[in-house]
Protein backbone atom coordinates (compact mmCIF):
# COMPACT_ATOMS: atom_id res chain seq x y z
CA UNK A 1 0.00 0.00 0.00
CA UNK A 2 1.25 3.44 -0.82
CA UNK A 3 2.30 6.09 1.82
CA UNK A 4 0.61 9.42 1.80
CA UNK A 5 4.32 10.71 0.60
CA UNK A 6 3.86 8.49 -2.30
CA UNK A 7 0.60 9.46 -3.28
CA UNK A 8 1.01 13.38 -3.15
CA UNK A 9 2.47 14.21 -5.85
CA UNK A 10 0.79 12.45 -9.47
CA UNK A 11 3.41 11.02 -11.82
CA UNK A 12 3.74 14.34 -14.38
CA UNK A 13 4.29 16.01 -11.16
CA UNK A 14 6.89 13.92 -10.02
CA UNK A 15 8.36 14.63 -13.55
CA UNK A 16 8.49 18.32 -12.70
CA UNK A 17 10.10 18.07 -9.99
CA UNK A 18 12.49 15.78 -10.97
CA UNK A 19 13.19 18.48 -14.35
CA UNK A 20 13.35 21.67 -12.20
CA UNK A 21 15.99 19.87 -10.21
CA UNK A 22 17.80 19.15 -13.25
CA UNK A 23 17.63 22.34 -15.09
CA UNK A 24 18.28 24.32 -11.58
CA UNK A 25 21.63 21.67 -11.52
CA UNK A 26 22.34 22.68 -15.34
CA UNK A 27 24.10 26.27 -14.26
CA UNK A 28 25.58 25.09 -10.65
CA UNK A 29 27.78 22.10 -9.01
CA UNK A 30 25.84 22.42 -6.22
CA UNK A 31 23.45 18.77 -5.44
CA UNK A 32 19.60 19.78 -4.75
CA UNK A 33 17.60 16.90 -3.12
CA UNK A 34 13.95 17.29 -2.73
CA UNK A 35 12.74 15.18 -0.06
CA UNK A 36 9.20 13.79 0.32
CA UNK A 37 7.78 12.06 3.86
CA UNK A 38 4.10 11.22 5.24
CA UNK A 39 5.22 12.53 8.31
CA UNK A 40 8.46 13.14 10.94
CA UNK A 41 7.12 11.49 14.12
CA UNK A 42 3.70 9.28 14.75
CA UNK A 43 3.14 11.47 18.18
CA UNK A 44 1.60 9.11 20.44
CA UNK A 45 1.14 11.67 22.81
CA UNK A 46 -1.57 13.57 20.47
CA UNK A 47 -4.10 10.90 20.69
CA UNK A 48 -4.03 10.18 24.51
CA UNK A 49 -4.57 14.38 24.85
CA UNK A 50 -7.31 14.60 22.69
CA UNK A 51 -9.04 11.10 23.59
CA UNK A 52 -8.69 12.22 27.24
CA UNK A 53 -10.01 15.73 26.65
CA UNK A 54 -12.98 14.72 24.94
CA UNK A 55 -13.55 11.40 27.30
CA UNK A 56 -13.43 13.81 30.89
CA UNK A 57 -15.84 16.31 29.10
CA UNK A 58 -18.10 13.93 27.33
CA UNK A 59 -18.65 11.58 30.49
CA UNK A 60 -19.31 14.66 32.76
CA UNK A 61 -21.90 16.12 30.67
CA UNK A 62 -23.56 12.56 30.54
CA UNK A 63 -22.78 11.23 34.41
CA UNK A 64 -26.33 12.82 35.16
CA UNK A 65 -28.36 12.48 32.72
CA UNK A 66 -26.89 8.37 32.72
CA UNK A 67 -27.49 8.19 36.31
CA UNK A 68 -30.64 9.47 36.23
CA UNK A 69 -31.58 6.87 34.12
CA UNK A 70 -30.72 4.08 36.08
CA UNK A 71 -31.80 5.74 39.38
CA UNK A 72 -28.74 6.18 40.27
CA UNK A 73 -26.93 9.47 42.04
CA UNK A 74 -25.77 11.98 39.83
CA UNK A 75 -22.07 11.80 41.18
CA UNK A 76 -21.33 8.38 40.90
CA UNK A 77 -18.18 7.51 39.94
CA UNK A 78 -18.70 4.19 38.42
CA UNK A 79 -21.04 5.58 35.84
CA UNK A 80 -18.74 7.87 34.58
CA UNK A 81 -16.09 5.66 34.73
CA UNK A 82 -18.10 3.57 32.55
CA UNK A 83 -18.63 6.56 30.43
CA UNK A 84 -15.31 8.01 30.01
CA UNK A 85 -13.25 4.50 29.15
CA UNK A 86 -15.01 3.96 26.12
CA UNK A 87 -15.44 7.32 24.58
CA UNK A 88 -11.75 7.42 25.64
CA UNK A 89 -10.85 4.37 23.27
CA UNK A 90 -13.26 5.44 19.98
CA UNK A 91 -11.93 8.94 20.38
CA UNK A 92 -7.99 7.79 20.68
CA UNK A 93 -8.80 5.36 17.84
CA UNK A 94 -10.42 8.11 15.82
CA UNK A 95 -7.90 10.67 16.54
CA UNK A 96 -4.59 8.66 15.89
CA UNK A 97 -6.57 7.77 12.12
CA UNK A 98 -7.71 11.07 10.95
CA UNK A 99 -4.53 13.64 10.26
CA UNK A 100 -6.58 16.61 10.18
CA UNK A 101 -7.74 15.30 14.18
CA UNK A 102 -4.04 14.74 15.47
CA UNK A 103 -2.66 18.04 14.35
CA UNK A 104 -5.03 19.92 16.79
CA UNK A 105 -3.62 18.13 19.83
CA UNK A 106 -0.19 18.82 18.92
CA UNK A 107 1.97 22.12 20.02
CA UNK A 108 3.69 24.06 17.07
CA UNK A 109 7.14 24.19 18.47
CA UNK A 110 6.53 20.43 19.21
CA UNK A 111 6.12 19.82 15.44
CA UNK A 112 8.82 22.43 14.84
CA UNK A 113 10.99 20.15 16.45
CA UNK A 114 10.32 17.00 14.95
CA UNK A 115 10.55 18.23 11.81
CA UNK A 116 14.30 20.00 12.22
CA UNK A 117 15.45 16.45 13.55
CA UNK A 118 13.97 14.26 10.57
CA UNK A 119 15.46 16.34 8.52
CA UNK A 120 18.66 16.34 9.76
CA UNK A 121 18.48 12.35 10.01
CA UNK A 122 17.38 11.94 6.55
CA UNK A 123 20.44 14.37 5.44
CA UNK A 124 23.00 11.72 6.74
CA UNK A 125 21.02 8.81 5.69
CA UNK A 126 20.62 9.64 2.21
CA UNK A 127 24.18 10.57 2.44
CA UNK A 128 24.15 14.16 1.13
CA UNK A 129 27.53 14.81 3.16
CA UNK A 130 29.01 12.58 0.52
CA UNK A 131 29.52 15.16 -2.69
CA UNK A 132 32.72 16.01 -3.75
CA UNK A 133 32.71 19.88 -2.97
CA UNK A 134 30.82 19.65 0.49
CA UNK A 135 27.57 21.11 -1.71
CA UNK A 136 24.67 18.82 -1.15
CA UNK A 137 21.28 20.56 0.47
CA UNK A 138 18.33 18.86 1.01
CA UNK A 139 14.31 20.36 0.28
CA UNK A 140 12.79 17.96 3.30
CA UNK A 141 8.83 18.30 3.06
CA UNK A 142 6.77 16.56 5.92
CA UNK A 143 3.29 16.67 4.61
CA UNK A 144 1.45 15.87 7.85
CA UNK A 145 3.19 18.50 9.64
CA UNK A 146 2.89 21.18 6.96
CA UNK A 147 6.47 21.96 7.21
CA UNK A 148 9.48 22.16 4.95
CA UNK A 149 12.74 22.28 5.95
CA UNK A 150 16.29 23.50 4.09
CA UNK A 151 19.58 21.84 5.33
CA UNK A 152 22.86 22.57 3.38
CA UNK A 153 26.36 20.77 3.60
CA UNK A 154 29.12 22.32 5.00
CA UNK A 155 30.78 23.87 1.51
CA UNK A 156 27.26 25.79 1.29
CA UNK A 157 27.13 26.55 4.91
CA UNK A 158 30.58 28.59 4.78
CA UNK A 159 29.81 31.03 1.79
CA UNK A 160 25.84 31.10 2.05
CA UNK A 161 23.86 31.84 5.61
CA UNK A 162 21.16 30.05 6.38
CA UNK A 163 18.82 32.70 5.80
CA UNK A 164 19.15 32.53 2.56
CA UNK A 165 16.93 29.46 2.65
CA UNK A 166 14.30 31.18 4.48
CA UNK A 167 12.11 32.42 1.58
CA UNK A 168 12.43 29.24 -0.31
CA UNK A 169 10.89 27.08 2.76
CA UNK A 170 7.69 29.74 3.16
CA UNK A 171 7.00 28.97 -0.83
CA UNK A 172 6.96 25.52 -0.12
CA UNK A 173 4.34 25.62 3.18
CA UNK A 174 2.55 28.41 1.28
CA UNK A 175 2.11 26.20 -1.68
CA UNK A 176 1.30 22.86 1.02
CA UNK A 177 -1.36 25.22 2.52
CA UNK A 178 -3.10 26.66 -1.44
CA UNK A 179 -2.98 23.09 -2.63
CA UNK A 180 -0.11 24.16 -5.09
CA UNK A 181 2.61 22.03 -3.55
CA UNK A 182 4.18 20.66 -6.95
CA UNK A 183 4.70 24.23 -8.43
CA UNK A 184 5.81 26.08 -5.23
CA UNK A 185 8.22 22.75 -4.61
CA UNK A 186 9.40 23.87 -8.43
CA UNK A 187 9.32 27.45 -7.36
CA UNK A 188 11.58 27.04 -5.07
CA UNK A 189 13.93 24.23 -6.17
CA UNK A 190 14.74 27.65 -9.35
CA UNK A 191 15.06 30.20 -6.64
CA UNK A 192 17.69 28.34 -4.17
CA UNK A 193 19.44 27.04 -7.66
CA UNK A 194 19.99 30.47 -8.49
CA UNK A 195 21.28 31.38 -5.11
CA UNK A 196 24.04 28.61 -5.46
CA UNK A 197 24.89 29.32 -8.98
CA UNK A 198 26.60 32.77 -8.02
CA UNK A 199 29.13 30.85 -5.13
CA UNK A 200 28.88 27.57 -6.79
CA UNK A 201 28.80 27.94 -10.94
CA UNK A 202 28.58 24.35 -12.95
CA UNK A 203 32.30 22.71 -13.66
CA UNK A 204 33.31 20.73 -16.86
CA UNK A 205 33.37 17.71 -14.92
CA UNK A 206 30.27 17.64 -13.21
CA UNK A 207 28.20 14.69 -12.63
CA UNK A 208 24.77 13.93 -10.81
CA UNK A 209 25.94 12.90 -7.34
CA UNK A 210 22.33 12.45 -6.01
CA UNK A 211 18.56 12.38 -6.52
CA UNK A 212 16.45 14.72 -8.07
CA UNK A 213 14.00 13.57 -5.92
CA UNK A 214 13.28 11.42 -2.66
CA UNK A 215 9.81 10.15 -1.50
CA UNK A 216 9.42 7.85 1.60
Amino acid sequence: MKSMAENFFSADEKERVSYAVHSAERTTSGEIVPMLVAESHDYPLAPIRGATLVALVAALLLTAPAANLFWLESTNLWVFLSLFFPIFLGSHLLIRTVPGLKRLFLFSDEMDVEVKDSAFAAFFTERLYQTRDANGILIFISLFEHRAWVIADSGISERIPCEQWEEAVAIITRGIRKKTPCQALCQAIEMIGSILEKEFPIRDDDVNELHNLIIR
